[in-house]
């Protein structure tokens, strides 16, 4: 590909009213106004002052910002370009949704919590946006450092990544038909230990996905860090089973010595996984499952035990060694357990806990896109940033799911090139207004799909 023309024949001048970048934002917002996301905010959020005033207007801004892409406060100003003040109405400067953050404190953000608890329950009523969930449904739970730089980050401190910045708890839905999506999300301090908070986010989590009308079988899944009596209580109160790596303490290790040789079923793996101990591609192992009863410990109350099913993963190894603990029992294997109370077949069951990993994937697109940077210094903003990215992530997976099979399982990123950021041109005719697309986008069955589906009659939402 070349330039038509010599580089001295070419000029550019920024003189055009009528242009916008990001012809997407308008059936995505529409949708927002339809799931009833400025309703919401106006209903649940109260800021006293000049500064926190008209919550309704500010929040959608923010999230639209997100969606397009805007990782810091000044990337706000895309939404003030070209014909952008024709389309939408209630645009803000970034210096006013900057000062409207710094205004919250950590009950407003728990404001905007109840604000997003909300909002994905009337999408999921709009749009496939939990195919299947009828069915089956996932809840992840995980945590992520996010990194800060500078020394006037409040509640900013070095963890167990040893990175210096602020901890992120997700709790994330997922079914066999649809991608995750965020059920709840919560800011710690960096230092934060991985399950502090995990099991009130997952009972919040469940309320929301239950409203999303996860009516069927529910697991939460968890890696080693959340495999805690507190968590566990927390999905079993509400009606959901759970599949939780276990750490390998002293009663893990004696069950899984108990394992007859015989019962051992040998796996393998569709696509070669990695395994950081043994820092090797592995493609085939053996799984084993076991009862076991959790927390016989005398610190919790008898009938505190829960009880299930151990279901081990051993992969042999390539070079032995000697670890404390283990030298007698597993000289030759490797272990990983998972305590469950799954109703699924045990192969079933290991292997859906293997996708537990999809949530790196959100976390993931949030660093690649509204978390790549939390500017500010008050730790209560960079909270309701979080929360905004949540639902501007939910809103993004909403359209993915309105435009097309594939943008229903597409990264947000892959979204927000191929159905946001449509570069158009604004035109009046018979007293409505006319975006000219270009010619010929690839992808343009899936934004005419999603734009009549967002912007046609209005679907009954959920309450």
């Amino acid at each position: 590909m070349q330039v038509l023309h010599a580089p001295a024949a070419l000029s550019a001048v920024f003189d055009d009213p009528n242009l916008v970048s990001c012809a997407g934002l308008a059936p995505l917002l529409a949708l927002a106004t339809r799931a009833g996301l400025a309703e919401l905010t106006t209903r649940h959020v109260r800021l006293s002052g000049e500064q926190g005033a008209n919550p309704g207007l500010k929040v959608p801004a923010l999230v639209a910002g997100m969606v397009a892409g805007a990782d810091s406060i000044n990337d706000m100003d895309l939404l003030r370009h070209g014909g952008m003040g024709r389309l939408f109405s209630g645009v803000r400067a970034p210096s006013t949704l900057g000062i409207f953050l710094r205004a919250f404190t950590f009950g407003h953000v728990r404001q905007l919590d109840a604000v997003a608890s909300r909002f994905l329950p009337r999408l999921a009523g709009q749009t496939p946006i939990l195919a299947g969930a009828e069915q089956m449904t996932w809840l992840d739970v995980d945590d992520s450092v996010i990194q800060t730089y500078g020394y006037a980050k409040q509640a900013a401190a070095r963890g167990y990544t040893g990175v210096k910045g602020l901890n992120a708890l997700l709790a994330t839905a997922s079914t066999p038909q649809a991608a995750p999506v965020i059920a709840a999300a919560r800011l710690r301090r960096g230092n934060a230990r991985s399950s502090r908070g995990a099991a009130t986010l997952v009972a919040e989590a469940l309320q929301v996905i239950r409203r999303c009308g996860a009516s069927g079988l529910v697991i939460v899944r968890a890696d080693a860090a959340f495999y805690t009596l507190a968590v566990i209580t927390a999905a079993r109160k509400a009606a959901a089973r759970f599949s939780v790596s276990a750490p390998l303490y002293t009663s893990v290790t004696r069950t899984i010595a108990a394992i007859p040789e015989d019962a051992w079923t040998p796996i393998r793996y569709p696509q070669a996984i990695f395994d950081q101990a043994e820092q090797r591609w592995i493609s085939d192992a053996e799984v084993a499952e076991i009862p076991f009863t959790a927390f016989r410990t005398h610190r919790h109350r008898p009938e505190d035990q829960v009880s299930g099913r151990l279901i081990v993963r051993r992969v042999r190894r390539l070079h032995p060694r000697r670890e404390p603990g283990q030298d007698e029992l597993f000289p030759g294997y490797r272990h990983h357990a998972i305590f469950t109370d799954s109703p699924l077949p045990m192969l079933q069951a290991e292997a859906q806990h293997r996708q537990h990993a999809v949530i790196e994937q959100v976390f993931a697109d949030l660093k690649a896109g509204p978390l790549a940077h939390l500017p500010s210094g008050r730790f209560a903003a960079n909270s309701a940033r979080l929360v905004l990215a949540a639902m501007a992530f939910n809103l993004t997976r909403a359209a993915g799911a309105l435009a097309s099979l594939w943008h229903a399982k597409a990264t947000t990123g892959a979204i927000r090139r191929q159905l946001i950021m449509v570069p158009a041109r604004l035109a009046h005719s018979a007293r409505r207004l006319l975006l000219h697309l270009p010619a010929h986008w690839p992808w343009q069955p899936a934004w005419q799909q999603l734009f009549t589906q967002a912007c046609g009659p209005p679907i009954p939402t959920a309450p």
